[in-house]
Order: structure tokens, then sequence, then C-alpha cells
């Protein structure tokens, strides 16, 4: 149970995929316009990739090695279509605001790096924790670079005004603001972890 913790929260500290392995930064920067679009790509992220994990695991000895990246490919893309499909039906207004990230989760380097480098040789229980944690901390660094970029680009979070008075920096809520806000963070936790050790 210990190890299963451990690989659990990797993902969201030791190994996070945006602020230590600095993987997947496009969707990153395309969609933390808002936490709203945060919250909803790092759910999509974590479904897809805790299904494909554990699909994976579960048939990594049947798989050749030749073909095991396209086969890789082809587990990942049903899982994004499900997730595509389920957001189209249940949240339209999710579904237009995050556009072709979504279909792009198929190629998206945290799902199929984990796939690669840790679902093909661990056992389910393994690939389960590995994959939960790397979405949590996916959806955790979205989360924290959204409200950034929310709150000083338009003084709101989630529609709530936190600061009467507070006049909001447009930049952050342009593409170059994202650049700005992962780059400090990133900075910040650089210095985090050379301060630890």
């Amino acid at each position: 149970m210990k190890n299963l913790i451990k690989e659990f929260t990797k993902g969201i500290i030791r190994e996070n995929p945006t602020f230590v392995l600095v993987l997947g930064l496009c969707p990153t920067l395309a969609v933390s316009v808002s936490v709203a679009n945060g919250i909803g790509m790092g759910i999509a992220a974590t479904f897809v990739l805790l299904g494909s994990s554990l699909i994976v695991s579960l048939v990594r000895d049947f798989i050749p090695d030749k073909i095991r990246i396209p086969c890789y490919i082809v587990i990942i893309a049903t899982f994004v279509t499900i997730t595509e499909l389920c957001m189209k039906a249940y949240s339209p207004v999710l579904d237009r605001s995050l556009g072709i990230y979504v279909p792009l989760i198929v190629v998206n380097c945290i799902v199929l790096g984990r796939a690669e480098a840790f679902a093909c040789k661990n056992n389910l229980a393994s690939s389960f924790y590995d994959g939960l944690g790397m979405g949590v901390g996916f959806t955790l660094a979205l989360i924290l670079i959204s409200a950034i970029r929310e709150f000083l680009g338009s003084g709101q979070i989630l529609g709530h005004t936190l600061f009467k008075g507070f006049e909001p920096v447009f930049v952050f809520g342009m593409p170059s603001g994202a650049l700005l806000v992962i780059g400090l963070l990133l900075g910040f936790f650089n210095l985090l972890k050379n301060r630890k050790t």
C-alpha cells in the first residue's frame, strides 16, 4: 500500500507533468484562460490517463514490441473519443471552449509517455495509481495557472469578483500571459527544489 501511495503522490509533487517534467504545455498554454477550462481539461486528461494506463497494463503481454506505440495510440484514442462524446452531450459549452485541444489528448506526451514509460512495465494497481496521480497533478497545475491568469487578466475567478476596484492586466488573458505565468511558476518551483537540495 505504501508503494501505491508513493506512485500516486509522485505525479502531484516529485514528477508533476507540468512543473517538473515540463510535459503537455500545448494544452496548458491554450486552455488555461479560465479555471473552468482548466478543470474541464484536467478531468478529461485524467480520465484518458486512467483508462489508457489500465488497458495498456492489462494487454502489455499481448502487444508485440514492434507495434506497441500504434496500439497505445489506438487505446488512447478510444478513451479520448469517449471523453469528447460525453463532453459534447453533457457540457457543450465546455466542449466549445476547449475546442481542438480535447482530441489532441491522443498525442499528448503525458498520456503516451505514461503508457510507454510506466503502464507497459507495471501491474494494474501501480498503473492505476500512477495514472491517477499524473492526472491529478496535471489538473492541479492547470487550476493554479488558470486561477492566476483569470484573476490577473479579468479580475475574477469563476465569474466572481474577488477585489473591488482591481484593474485587470489584459496581457494575462492572452497567449503571452500564459507563457509568462508558466515561466514564473517553473522558476518558483525550481527555486524551491534547489533550496530543498
